[in-house]
């Protein structure tokens, strides 16, 4: 049995998703090869964003992905970290800000 719930392992692998449905797949791949690629912003840009995202849903496995591109694609830890802190300060605030909809909720249930 495996030490860990998620296993390194299978990042490397993630190509063989496509055994189950080998036509989703290929869409899905072309897809995201395309939404890499630079244009409105650069490779390098679009890794930072990549791993602040990774951190906001929390995904071990795009934040290994992301860490290597980001380097790969010339960021530096400094950069990396300012993204880890802008995602944490959505998710913190989007945290913070579903307080009203229990302020509204207390209002109603009578509070």
């Amino acid at each position: 049995m495996s030490e860990h719930y998620y296993e390194s392992k299978h990042l490397g692998a993630f190509g063989d998703i496509a055994e189950g449905a080998p036509d989703l797949a290929k869409k899905f791949f072309e897809y995201y090869n395309a939404v890499f690629a630079a244009g409105a912003l650069t490779e390098r840009e679009k890794a930072l964003i990549a791993l602040a995202v990774a951190h906001a849903v929390q995904c071990p496995y795009c934040i290994d992905a992301y860490t290597t591109t980001s380097l790969e694609k010339g960021a530096d830890l400094e950069q990396m970290t300012e993204a880890v802190h802008v995602a944490c300060a959505i998710r913190g605030g989007a945290s913070l800000v579903h307080g009203m909809q229990m302020k509204e909720h207390a209002k109603k249930a009578g509070m």
